[in-house]
Parts: structure tokens; C-alpha cells; sequence
């Protein structure tokens, strides 16, 4: 085995988890916990406006 034999394994192996990365964030079942993530800045400025508020 010599080292084009190691390199061209660790480049399918990277490729494979890449696809997999993809996949799981593509994945239906994970669009909702993305789309609650994706608010999160939003929701949380908005929460320490309020706690502002509630503190004057």
C-alpha cells in the first residue's frame, strides 16, 4: 500500500461525511429545531428589552 492508496481513502472517507453532513441538515426531520435556532438572536433581543423594561 503506498501513500496515493491512503490519500485516495481519506479523500472518500471526507467525501462520505460530507454527504452525510448534508443529508442530516437537509433532513426534514431537523428543519424545525433549524428554524428555532435561527431565531434564536431575534428572541433573545427581544427578551432583554423586555427584562429592561420591567427593571425601570
Amino acid at each position: 500500500m503506498d501513500i496515493n492508496t491512503i490519500r485516495a481513502g481519506v479523500t472518500v472517507a471526507a467525501l462520505i461525511t460530507f454527504l452525510g453532513i448534508v443529508a442530516w441538515a437537509w433532513s426534514s426531520r431537523r428543519r424545525a429545531d433549524f428554524e428555532a435556532a435561527a431565531r434564536l438572536p431575534l428572541d433573545e433581543g427581544d427578551d432583554d428589552a423586555t427584562a429592561r423594561e420591567n427593571q425601570k
